[in-house]
């Protein structure tokens, strides 16, 4: 099966499996009363990524998307380039492992990730790789633009959405959304127990989705940290916004590669960090 890629190329679509784990579990708790109930918690299983049967590393996940944590993995980490190096992407949960089987091989995996930098991300905390001199080559498209009220649009949306922390929570949430003039409507939205996987599962599915970053905003739970910024610019989001706040790495990176970055927002709050030129506050 063949998938159409974000500029009209044709790209190779993976085999995939579809096994998602269930969102959340029941178990027993007592109240402040001493009443027992059912509540309901988020999973939390590991997940081994195998690349051509080399162990790469274990995530801790919820299990709603695996394959496409997957996918987005490899791709956040520059460790494939297109899909269609991608030939298979298998995840068994007896074996609480994910294979992932690249058509020709991908060179030099063993020095790609030999290079471990250390980060403050939850679920994961790794970068593969010197991310910071890949970034130097990261172009945002220049004329795109974001509305005050294309934000709260989104920033709404958000908040009416149907999400696993609302019944469980212990988990991060990320949304991809589009950005067109005052309105955004949300088209992906992921919840993992880390906010780095959360935005890997979101890039892989874009890859198999074929959609683009130019023309989307990007809205995490979570705090703006570097990787964060890193993997949204490796995207070709120009727009990203959080409830939460930010690092000053992050404040830094976004400012170099012009990224618009919003922290703090919620209902009709927000702080506009970087990127102002590509703001429109209206009043």
């Amino acid at each position: 099966m063949n998938a159409t890629g974000t500029r009209g190329r044709t790209a190779l679509r993976p085999l995939l499996t579809h096994s998602a784990r269930p969102a959340t579990f029941d178990v027993s708790a007592v109240d402040e009363h001493g009443s027992v109930r059912d509540v309901p918690i988020a999973g939390e299983h590991p997940l081994t990524l195998y690349v051509d049967r080399r162990e790469i590393l274990t995530l801790m996940t919820l299990g709603a998307a695996p394959e496409a944590l997957a996918i987005g993995y490899l791709r956040n980490q520059r460790l494939v380039r297109s899909l269609d190096e991608i030939e298979a992407v298998q995840v068994d949960w007896e074996t609480h492992a994910v294979a992932v089987k690249t058509r020709h091989g991908l060179a030099d995996l063993e020095a790609k990730t030999a290079h471990r930098t250390k980060t403050s991300g939850c679920g994961q905390g790794t970068v593969f790789g010197d991310l910071m001199d890949d970034i130097d080559s990261v172009r945002l498209p220049a004329d795109a633009t974001l509305s005050r009220a294309a934000l709260f649009d989104l920033l709404d949306r958000v908040r009416t959405h149907e999400t696993i922390y609302k019944q469980a929570g212990a988990v991060h949430g990320c949304a991809l959304a589009t950005n067109a003039g005052e309105h955004a409507e949300i088209v992906l939205f992921v919840e993992d127990v880390g906010r780095h996987n959360a935005v890997d599962a979101i890039a892989g599915q874009m890859w198999l989705d074929g959609e683009d970053g130019a023309d989307k905003i990007f809205y995490t739970t979570g705090r703006l940290t570097s990787e964060m910024v890193i993997k949204a610019a490796q995207m070709g989001i120009p727009f990203l916004v959080s409830r939460s706040g930010l690092t000053q790495m992050g404040y830094e990176i976004a400012r170099k590669v012009g990224m618009t970055m919003i922290g703090r927002a919620t209902n009709r709050h927000y702080l506009l960090f970087t990127g102002a030129a590509r703001f429109l506050a209206e009043p």
